[in-house]
């Protein structure tokens, strides 16, 4: 069995199982480290710091309001919309604290994708940065969402300070459009309400759901996975065993850039950096370089969490090359695939290799990494502990080391499966607990895994999932479409970037405006194509299905890579 292939090999790995069940929950994890660490900090954001203990206090206030000023129960769930603001550790753990579960999402989402999310999830409660208040206002009124909680981005800041940023947002850079929420609450008014109030701490079983992340597994319409407290307590685990000696606790300061509502960075920064009482800095906009590296010149970081685009993003800043690295032990990667180019550049300018990782929405999502001690880049590394990974072939057989097939793991960290859609489930995880992941992988010899492909259509931009039959729906409703596809291309800066394909019926003029006009006004950022090509016919089967992958091949040729096996 390859377990004991893993345990041979790397007893320090695979072989310190973890135990998942150490803490009962999320709550009881939290109550401890913010005892324990209480008056070390726990997030930074825009120059104001709440430590743990504040974090608890606020967090209580949060779960008060909405125990005695709400109607909701206990397993309601409750959408949670927000950038790396403080507010989002408060309202999370607080609506965990109140027994509910929290859907993450995106706050870039456009009234379309917020309506499918909180209806599938039957979402009772919003909390939503003003900036898309607008949104809420359009869609709320659509939903089961009865309670909408308001912040803005200073809210949590000094009176003087936050008066002046949240002014400047408004009205000079006008970037809260006017909304009409008559029963929304302001976050602030809100824990005013709770403040010194008793909260009823929720006591969930291990097996019970914390979170709905919302993904679309390895292909189709956005599906909420349940993750419950025992997959987030047991990655919680995995992380600091991982860790090892290369971040102590309670004294590690990490730097915060990818979205706390992506799964990859909400079960590092706000799981396990708050196992062990680390230190996260914000970062609101990292898209904002100049303003990004001036936050990062304030602190000595030991930490850095990235994907590929940001990296190259920040080793092309000269303001970042002159940063002062000499407190950095340790950076991960994850999200996407880590061009080496891109890893020998970052260990150039910083002195620090990166360790490339690898998990799924579905894992919670790390499930695989390379040991900082043995890092080799071009890898996922290997399993963390108590993991299990193995590669079959296309009719569910074990392969042996070096052959290429479908990546399956199984673990604690595994998800619970979809939610409302049992026949998703039984597609992705067998009986056994095995999950298929989609992507096609190898185990070397050495016991570290490579991966190859992406099984399904998955097109992967930035770390984000974006599913084509998603686009293509989107495209199908602008008039004048006949047929359309879309597809992933290579790029350097974000991995792979849309290219959509375009029949227009008979007759009828399409321009490349009107395409991107009507992509951008239904589909959030990140999924609006880059390029837009418009043909006679599309490749087909004989049943009229479209050949994405030929597609893909034409494209790989004109760049002069190889076609997809």
């Amino acid at each position: 069995m390859i377990e004991n292939f893993w345990k041979d090999k790397y007893p320090a790995g695979i072989a310190s199982q973890i135990n998942p069940d150490e803490y009962p929950n999320i709550q009881a994890v939290l109550k401890q480290s913010c005892q324990r660490f209480a008056d070390k900090p726990a997030f930074s954001n825009l120059g104001k710091t709440l430590t743990y203990g504040e974090l608890y206090e606020l967090s209580g206030a949060f779960a008060a309001y909405l125990q005695q000023h709400t109607d909701l129960q206990p397993g309601d769930r409750i959408a949670v919309q927000l950038p790396n603001v403080l507010q989002y550790p408060v309202a999370v753990f607080g609506a965990m604290r109140a027994g509910l579960i929290v859907v993450n999402t995106n706050p870039l989402y456009t009234a379309r994708e917020m309506e499918h999310q909180f209806n599938d999830s039957g979402a009772k409660a919003l909390v939503c940065l003003a900036n898309m208040a607008h949104l809420a206002e359009k869609v709320v009124p659509k939903t089961s969402v009865k309670h909408v909680v308001v912040t803005e981005v200073a809210d949590l800041l000094p009176p003087v300070k936050r008066l002046l940023i949240n002014s400047v947002i408004k009205y000079v850079k006008k970037m809260v459009p006017a909304y009409n929420l008559p029963t929304a609450v302001r976050f602030n008014d809100a824990l005013a309400k709770g403040r010194g109030k008793p909260v009823k701490e929720a006591a969930p079983a291990s097996d019970d759901v914390a979170v709905l992340q919302y993904t679309g597994g390895t292909t189709g319409v956005a599906k909420g996975a349940m993750l419950t407290h025992r997959n987030l307590v047991a990655n919680m685990l995995q992380c600091r065993a991982l860790m090892g000696s290369n971040l102590s606790e309670g004294c590690e300061i990490l730097i915060t850039p990818l979205p706390l509502y992506h799964i990859y960075a909400f079960t590092f920064h706000c799981m396990a950096m708050m196992l062990i009482g680390n230190h996260n800095i914000l970062i609101s906009n990292p898209r904002d370089l100049p303003a990004m590296v001036k936050e990062l010149s304030k602190w000595k970081f030991s930490g850095f969490v990235g994907l590929n685009t940001l990296f190259v993003a920040l080793c092309n800043n000269e303001d970042f090359r002159r940063l002062d690295f000499s407190g950095l032990k340790i950076t991960l990667s994850g999200g996407m695939a880590l061009q080496m180019s891109v890893a020998e550049r970052w260990k150039d300018v910083t002195g620090c290799a990166i360790c490339e990782g690898y998990g799924m929405t579905e894992t919670s999502p790390v499930a695989a990494v390379n040991p900082a001690e043995r890092n080799q880049v071009g890898t996922i590394g290997i399993p963390v502990p108590s993991t299990l990974c193995k590669i079959i072939d296309d009719a569910g057989n074990e392969l042996p080391l070096g052959e290429v097939g479908e990546l399956c793991i199984k673990g604690p960290q595994v998800m619970k499966g979809y939610w409302q859609r049992a026949d998703a489930t039984a597609e992705i995880l067998d009986a056994e607990g095995w999950l298929k992941t989609g992507d096609i992988a190898l185990i070397q010899q050495d016991g570290y895994m490579r991966i190859v492909d992406r099984k399904k259509d998955m097109i992967l931009v930035s770390g984000f999932n974006v599913y084509p039959n998603e686009l293509e729906d989107v495209m199908a409703a602008l008039p004048g479409v006949l047929q359309c596809a879309a597809i992933g291309v290579p790029d350097e800066k974000s991995g792979e970037v849309i290219k959509v394909f375009i029949v227009a019926r008979p007759g009828v003029t399409l321009t490349r405006e009107q395409v991107m006009e009507h992509m951008r006004a239904n589909v959030t950022g990140y999924k609006v194509p880059r390029f837009v090509e418009f043909r006679d016919a599309l490749p087909t089967t004989n049943v009229g299905k479209i050949l994405r992958r030929e597609l893909r091949d034409e494209e790989l040729k004109k760049l002069g890579l190889k076609k997809i096996a």
